[in-house]
């Protein structure tokens, strides 16, 4: 049984998003974490991940300006991550990188989602990277400390290829994507904003010896006392040896949401 949502009023998001914006910039400086940054060296030859999500898609009840306008977005943020190298130890902070998308940086009015309705929002539409970067580093050795679920499901299922709940949702600067290095390779992030999709890839100083599948359990509809649904599953990651033996079969997250549409009409446009 899954709360009905409840929507807060404007000031006080507004004030809780400066104490924890505060909060954050505070751990930032006094945690004594050892922070990623841009590197050329060392080399790091060895592809490891791969992935790209369309940069377009056809989505209910959203103006495709938002969509194009993501794009302007999504170049400035891959641009900022684009290179940064994890030595051993090392943590990727997704916004220490990006730094807080403001319209004097060129971002412009993107997409964004505010009690599970579409609004635009200066930077908006950067959760796409997020989730691009969230899926490519289940498939490495390199551990996640700190994730974000999206805790709406606002689109119709069309042409999934992904398990429902393998994204990272991001604001500035507090709901963050964080990645540590625990591995003793040296590993180099690559994103880019091609003319129609956003492509990542995670390379390392040495070649990897598992190879990793993320997959789902448990999926379902669930109707709630309030009159709306939810949906949940479970994420788990296999990884296999060079020859092809499962090694391990772990955990990945949770994931519970509310639907911001009926699952029992037939599937409509929505997204990957």
């Amino acid at each position: 049984m899954t709360p009905e949502p409840i929507h807060r009023g404007r000031l006080r998001l507004w004030l809780g998003a400066r104490w924890y914006r505060a909060r954050r910039w505070a751990w930032w400086r006094l945690s004594g974490t050892a922070f990623a940054k841009k590197r050329e060296e060392p080399p790091c030859p060895f592809l490891c991940a791969v992935h790209a999500t369309p940069l377009v898609r056809q989505l209910r009840d959203v103006d495709m300006w938002m969509q194009e306008n993501k794009v302007i977005n999504l170049r400035l943020a891959a641009g900022a991550l684009d290179g940064v190298t994890l030595l051993p130890g090392e943590t990727l902070s997704y916004w220490r990188c990006i730094g807080e998308p403001t319209r004097r940086k060129g971002y412009v009015e993107g997409m964004l989602l505010r009690n599970g309705q579409v609004v635009p929002g200066v930077g908006g539409g950067l959760c796409q990277c997020s989730n691009l970067l969230y899926w490519m580093t289940l498939h490495t050795p390199l551990t996640v400390t700190e994730r974000h679920r999206h805790g709406y499901d606002v689109f119709p299922d069309a042409g999934r290829t992904q398990p429902f709940g393998t994204g990272a949702t991001c604001f500035y600067n507090y709901l963050d994507l964080m990645i540590r290095n625990d591995t003793p390779d040296v590993w180099r992030l690559s994103l880019r904003v091609t003319e129609k999709d956003l492509e990542g890839a995670w390379y390392a100083s040495a070649p990897q010896v598992l190879r990793y599948e993320v997959y789902e359990r448990e999926h379902r509809f669930q109707g709630e006392y309030w009159g709306g649904y939810t949906r949940h599953n479970t994420v788990f990651r296999r990884a296999f040896d060079l020859d092809g033996v499962q090694v391990a079969d772990e955990l990945v997250c949770e994931n519970h949401a509310v639907m911001m549409y009926d699952p029992m009409l037939p599937e409509g446009k929505g997204e990957t």
